[in-house]
């Protein structure tokens, strides 16, 4: 049961920005692309050895996303149409490269070497094909790919460890990069892609120059949107942002700064090169919080920013469609997540569902 207090939150949070009296549904889905977790046997000798990958829901169920997943998921976004004949549509904020394990084995650890993910693809069992997949919703309205990183790893960080530290070296062997650290040992998180408050000099201009034109190589377009892995970024990659082409920046309601700080975001506020931000005021993230109703109190967040003449923007992780390591994971999220929609479109009958980069357009 949602408190008084969250309640009123939830209001308050939808007060300040921009407005529109549309009811406009995003749906914004992060880390597609990106290795986890490679397969369940992996995961069963990381098991054996005394991992504890079964407490961290990232470690037991997030993978790249197969054939499966992908035909699953698109199954249930073509149920529904909204009121201008559109499906609901998955922002598919997407990292365009991996590490080369093979190439960084090969030269001592000392260089990091990276592939495009459609690579990466074409390695893993059940995802050799999944990338025409993504092309077909792509063109069916369902899948829209944004950028989200050249990769969903700090470099820098990794590689310092992967030569001093054993864990490290070890899983990656297996193909990982790295595990999650334990209690409070952020150091170890290399998740945080754009995370330079320890390791200082990686030139992030250039990291995100190319992973933004590598996005367009592969998909054919420049993305319009960006969101920074873990919510982390420095403001003043910004404007490197800016000249590659990225009107509006995804996030929630606190930009995380490297160093400890924090930036507040409000619904369509702007920086000084009128580039927009939005917030996500609604979540499905089941997976990772599975003790509450998650399609309920989505849909008290949705009916929130309604209220407020708010588009409402829901938060969805790649983890929750994902079933090649706990084929249960996708098959009950997707049922929720079928059900989710089918309550959407029944409440609001004139609800209207876009892409982020669709809804920057407009509020731009």
């Amino acid at each position: 049961m949602m408190t008084l207090k969250q309640a009123i939150t939830h209001n308050l949070l939808n007060i300040p920005g921009w407005r529109t009296k549309r009811k406009i549904v995003v749906i914004e889905s992060d880390d597609w692309g990106a290795i986890r977790m490679p397969s369940r046997s992996i995961y069963n000798k990381l098991l054996l050895e005394g991992y504890r990958v079964d407490k961290n829901c990232y470690e037991k169920y997030d993978s790249l996303a197969t054939e499966k997943d992908l035909s699953a998921l698109f199954d249930v976004l073509r149920k529904y149409t909204d009121k201008n004949g559109n499906h609901p549509i998955i922002t598919a904020n997407c990292v365009v490269a991996n590490p080369d394990f093979e190439k960084i084995k090969l030269n001592n650890f000392l260089n990091y070497y990276y592939e495009p993910f459609t690579d990466t693809l074409k390695r893993y069992k059940g995802c050799e094909n999944s990338f025409e997949l993504w092309k077909q919703g792509m063109y069916e309205g369902l899948f829209k790919p944004q950028f989200h990183g050249r990769e969903h790893l700090n470099v820098a960080r990794w590689m310092k460890f992967l030569q001093t530290d054993t864990d490290t070296r070890h899983v990656f062997d297996y193909g990982l990069m790295g595990l999650f650290p334990k209690g409070d040992d952020i150091e170890n998180n290399f998740q945080r892609a754009l995370d330079d408050s320890f390791y200082k000099g990686q030139s992030y201009w250039n990291l995100l120059s190319e992973g933004l034109e590598l996005f367009e190589k592969i998909f054919g377009y420049k993305s319009k949107s960006f969101i920074a892995p873990c919510y982390t970024w420095n403001p003043n990659i910004e404007e490197r942002l800016f000249e590659m082409g990225v009107i509006g920046i995804q996030g929630i309601v606190y930009q995380k700064v490297p160093g400890g700080k924090s930036i507040r975001h409000w619904m369509g506020n702007r920086n000084s090169l009128g580039q927009i931000y939005s917030i996500r005021n609604a979540f499905f993230e089941p997976t990772e919080n599975g003790k509450i109703d998650n399609e309920s109190d989505c849909l008290f967040r949705i009916q929130c920013a309604f209220r407020w003449f708010k588009p409402a923007i829901i938060s969805s992780h790649r983890i929750n469609f994902i079933g090649s390591i706990h084929e249960e994971n996708r098959n009950s999220n997707l049922r929720k997540f079928d059900n989710l929609l089918s309550r959407i479109i029944h409440q609001w009958p004139d609800v209207e569902f876009m892409s982020s980069d669709q809804l920057f357009e407009l509020m731009r």
